[in-house]
């Protein structure tokens, strides 16, 4: 079964707590802190996986989770890093978050972070000063990122045949490569997109998909269009086979219809190389409605017949050399496989705001909201040490200008404490 199309939860572990140790042997008088540093939460990645087809691994198998760190001990033992987590996508995914497109995955063995381990929490041996020199406080592990993810699936093909139902896409494809899609006598055999690799000589070949039948619509919906019609958008060429079993006003007719659809979904999909074909040129009149077809265009129209090899060769040839073409004209940059990413967030700021909310406060900052989920509230000294950071990034000051006192409530991030 072809799926193209996946909704899954990643959650990076969570870092290790620090610990609160002191050094305690016979013989050593006044044994300093030695608390040591939890280890790193593991973080998921996304990583192509040229192997794979079809995202049908994530219909029952939709939430990842990292490994957590391990926690800090004595003596300065760092606690060990939690195992990251990959989890292997067809080449051509693409990931959005929030509706915002995060990653696009086109090259064998590309690999995106998606979800970032938490930081591990430092043991005490890091806050012991000349004037506090037994720190009876650490910091807990920093919480792992956690996502929801939408995977899309696009094809990455060289080249996408499209047409009506029943214009002998199908037996093209099976013609031309080893692939072997159902092929019938009645509309909408080919329920999935199919890939075939056409070789052209012994280091000639491309990449061929054959897309469902469209209908009239079939951009807005119908037959399943919107599904279909994406996985032509990173194709470098087009090929448009038209039925040739069809009188020759109704193949015209059903030409204009095709063109209409691609443009509708995609503008792109018009501005495309294209190269025309008359399939089933073994019938009788197949040979009239070739002919209608060639007079409505000035460039050269293929008549083929996918069951008896007439003009398939040609075809392939004429559709290689198109990609070749392609190839050099898209330059360092291939436009073919182009897509806007979300730009990536940049590095956490300093800055600090303060704002009442709710008969409280509220601190915002990256940096300040990290640290209260890394301090441990519970412990006296845990809540002196990030009311020191308050007064040294100047929330404190801020705080007091908005009228704050002890006893009201303060919020940074999840975490509420009551000011001291």
């Amino acid at each position: 079964m072809f799926v193209d199309e996946a909704h899954i939860s990643v959650h990076a572990g969570g870092g290790g707590n620090g610990l609160v140790s002191f050094r305690r042997e016979k013989f050593v008088p006044r044994g300093g802190p030695n608390g040591g540093d939890g280890g790193r939460g593991g973080s998921v990645y996304v990583q192509a996986d040229a192997q794979r087809t079809t995202l049908i691994d994530f219909r029952h198998k939709r939430s990842f989770k990292a490994q957590h760190g391990e926690h800090g001990g004595g003596d300065n033992c760092h606690g060990k890093d939690g195992a990251d987590v990959v989890i292997n996508v067809p080449l051509g995914t693409l990931v959005h978050r929030d509706g915002l497109l995060i990653a696009d995955l086109s090259d064998p063995g590309s690999r995106e972070l998606v979800a970032r381990g938490g930081r591990g929490g430092l043991g005490n041996q890091h806050f012991a000063t000349p004037t506090r020199q037994t720190p009876r406080f650490a910091q807990k592990g920093e919480p792992g990122e956690e996502h929801e993810l939408d995977l899309q699936l696009k094809l990455l093909a060289d080249a996408g045949i499209v047409g009506a139902p029943n214009a002998g896409k199908s037996t093209l494809l099976a013609s031309v490569s080893a692939a072997r899609p159902k092929i019938a006598d009645y509309p909408f055999t080919t329920l999935e997109p199919q890939l075939g690799v056409v070789q052209i000589d012994v280091d000639a070949n491309f990449v061929l998909v054959d897309v469902p039948g469209l209908i009239e619509g079939a951009s807005h919906g119908a037959g399943l269009g919107d599904k279909f019609l994406r996985h032509v958008e990173r194709t470098r060429v087009l090929i448009h086979l038209v039925d040739g079993g069809l009188a020759p006003e109704e193949a015209l007719a059903q030409m204009e219809m095709i063109e209409r659809e691609l443009a509708a979904w995609n503008p792109l999909l018009a501005a495309k190389p294209r190269i025309v074909a008359v399939s089933k040129q073994d019938l009788p009149d197949a040979a009239a409605t070739l002919q209608a077809v060639r007079r409505t265009t000035s460039a050269h129209v293929f008549g083929i017949s996918a069951a008896t090899g007439l003009g398939v060769r040609d075809l392939m040839g004429a559709a290689y050399a198109a990609i070749v073409a392609a190839r050099s004209a898209a330059g360092p940059t291939d436009v073919a496989n182009a897509t806007t990413l979300h730009p990536k967030p940049k590095t956490p700021s300093a800055r600090v705001e303060v704002r009442k909310e709710n008969g409280g406060y509220r601190i915002v900052g990256a940096k300040i909201e990290r640290l209260a989920a890394m301090t441990e509230f519970d412990s006296e000294d845990g809540r002196a040490y990030f009311e020191r950071v308050l007064q040294r990034c100047g929330a404190q000051r801020k705080l007091e200008k908005l009228g704050a006192r002890p006893g009201d409530a303060v919020r940074v991030g999840s975490i509420e404490y009551t000011l001291s």
